[in-house]
């Protein structure tokens, strides 16, 4: 099975908020790869969001790429603890993103 052509992924209870505000919600469920698939997609739709999000949005959109992510670890049968361990080596090795640093390109050194 592909993913529906219409539609997105949504947090697990949003069909029920949507039966207690008096509407009926048309679901399916997407499950092994297609979950995977379906939260590539919403990874990239909550990134777009924090984006765009307005500074007092931010902390709120921060939250939803981690919701997607969490999950998406879960799915590989993977655990936070193993992606915390890989951004630890990657930040020991390689440093964070806390200096700011950009970069505006690279030249060769002269002899």
């Amino acid at each position: 099975m592909a993913l529906p052509p219409k539609g997105k992924l949504v947090r697990d209870l949003i069909p029920e908020i949507i039966e207690s505000s008096g509407k009926a919600p048309i679901t399916c469920r997407v499950s092994g790869p297609d979950l995977i698939a379906a939260l590539r997609v919403k990874a990239r739709e909550e990134v777009d969001e924090l984006f765009e999000a307005e500074h007092q949005q931010l902390l709120e959109e921060i939250a939803d790429v981690y919701e997607v992510l969490r999950a998406l670890v879960a799915c590989e049968n993977h655990t936070w603890n193993e992606i915390e361990e890989i951004a630890t080596d990657k930040r020991i090795k390689r440093g964070g993103f806390a200096e700011g640093f950009w970069l505006l390109e690279t030249q060769e050194k002269p002899l």
